[in-house]
């Protein structure tokens, strides 16, 4: 059988572009090597509870036709992102505002919290910073960088943050107002009964094929359409001729207590260099649940390696130049369509991504 598009990955990305290509008309074959659809936007349901399998998606966007998009399919509720940092048993509020200022120094104006912020900075005299600490430091002081962004940083990315590049905290969300809402964006929100359901709403119909590993298939699968869209690793799509692209990883430990609030925040970040983990994630809080249990996820940075998963794409010069090399064979590749996270190593927030299927689908009507 021929299709006009086979799809390697069922992650937003391939989601998207298969349902929008279904509508005109094409027919489409979507493929995942897991056991599962949805991608990193998957949730099990454990409990009654909508478990984030691979991190927490926190639906958010300035864009109402996105919004409007996505609530096509399922409804959203109205969570907002609160995390608060925990650092070594002191809590304060995310991101940086006035409930911050006032847990750190009990200050309660916004000339105060200004003042004392711009005296930690002068003390410092950092004219031209040459790495993220330097950076950090420049912008908020001693205190919330030594509490609230050294040790987090450190963890997630596996590196001092004085070997890191300033560019990666170049815009640190500071608020003199007491405001705990994480995000800007004027949509936000998790979909009610998970996100599962919007894959389903987005593949209803649709021929769906998991647990199939392309690179395991390849030559047969090809022969299988006139066009492919490809959303995994793009060096591996090119056999890492130029090398392979850097990633970071994340182990997730997943655990259900028979209590049913642990911590009574969906995200509490652990800000101290000594915990292992970066964050806690407890999932009823994501929608509002009262189930008599709750699960737990803690997040495990680590270093992306063969049979791990790739998170976060590693943006520095080097992986860079790298990725500028494949994106020039996949210039001249007609019959690929390269998109997602990992096949253009770009981090991409879920409107992003949406929005980046959107466009291409457009494309290629």
């Amino acid at each position: 059988m021929k299709y006009d598009y086979l799809i390697v990955g069922a992650g937003l990305f391939g989601s998207v572009f298969a349902h929008e290509m279904t509508k005109k008309g094409k027919k489409c074959l979507v493929i995942d090597k897991r056991d599962h659809l949805g991608g990193n936007v998957y949730c099990d349901e454990v409990e009654g509870i909508n478990v984030h399998k691979y991190g927490a998606h926190i639906f958010h966007t300035n864009d109402k036709k996105i919004w409007d998009y996505v609530n096509s399919f399922v409804e959203f509720n109205r969570y907002t992102n609160s995390p608060i940092a925990n650092f070594k048993g002191e809590l304060y509020n995310l991101p940086f505002n006035m409930n911050t200022f006032y847990q750190l120094w009990g200050v309660k104006t916004p000339e105060e919290a200004k003042k004392k912020i711009q005296e930690q900075v002068d003390e410092l005299g950092i004219k031209k910073p040459a790495n993220l600490e330097e950076q950090a430091l420049s912008m908020v002081g001693k205190d919330i960088y030594e509490k609230l962004i050294k040790g987090y940083t450190e963890k997630q990315w596996g590196r001092k943050a004085s070997d890191l590049p300033a560019f990666i905290i170049k815009r640190l969300p500071v608020r003199f107002t007491f405001d705990n809402n994480y995000f800007n964006d004027k949509y936000q929100g998790i979909p009610i009964g998970g996100y599962n359901k919007l894959i389903e709403g987005l593949l209803k119909g649709i021929e769906t094929k998991t647990g199939v590993d392309f690179f395991a298939n390849r030559g047969e699968l090809e022969s299988l359409s006139d066009r492919i869209v490809f959303t995994g690793k793009i060096d591996e799509y090119f056999n890492y001729q130029f090398g392979k692209l850097e990633y970071r990883s994340l182990d997730f430990q997943h655990e259900l207590l028979n209590i049913s609030n642990y911590q009574g925040n969906a995200v509490v970040n652990y800000t101290d260099t000594e915990t292992p983990f970066t964050r806690i994630l407890e999932h009823k809080h994501f929608e509002f649940g009262n189930q008599k249990k709750t699960v737990i996820t803690k997040e495990y940075p680590k270093e992306w390696k063969e049979g791990s998963e790739p998170y976060y794409p590693v943006n520095d010069k080097k992986n860079s130049e790298v990725y500028l090399q494949y994106k020039k064979l996949e210039d001249q590749k007609r019959d690929v369509i390269f998109g997602g996270r990992l096949a253009e190593y770009k981090y991409y927030d879920m409107h992003q991504v949406i929005g980046s299927a959107l466009q291409v689908v457009k494309r290629y009507s």
